[in-house]
């Protein structure tokens, strides 16, 4: 019984061990970093704009998620024997650098995928 024991307790050890950094805590390791460390690290930009002696660089990325279906059928009760199939959503997320002098100073993320 004590090995099960044990393996139990350390089931909230491993679950920690699971989690990872945030994305603005991953992103917010290139903050001072040149340019090309930026473009190394998320690939080459969707977009780039400058204005005001800064460069903005716009990363997007987007990927496919599953959606728990209902085994209550359509919403108008419950249909013996039916189980619909799996849905999926696309979820993107827009990651903008700000640069100055050729410098992440700053980041910003938008969208439903950047979680």
């Amino acid at each position: 019984m004590k090995p099960l024991r044990a393996a139990l307790l350390a089931l909230p050890l491993l679950a920690a061990c699971a989690t990872g950094p945030t994305v603005e805590q991953r992103l917010g390791t290139l903050i001072g970093r040149p340019e090309g460390d930026v473009v190394a690290a998320l690939g080459v930009p969707t977009r780039v704009h400058e204005v005001d002696g800064r460069r903005f660089l716009q990363f997007e990325q987007s990927r496919t998620v599953p959606i728990p279906s209902s085994p209550f059928g359509n919403g108008y009760g419950w249909r013996r024997g039916y189980m619909p199939g799996p849905s999926y959503a696309v979820v993107q997320c827009a990651i903008t650098f700000a640069l100055r002098d050729g410098r992440a100073e700053s980041f910003s993320l938008r969208g439903d995928g950047c979680g």
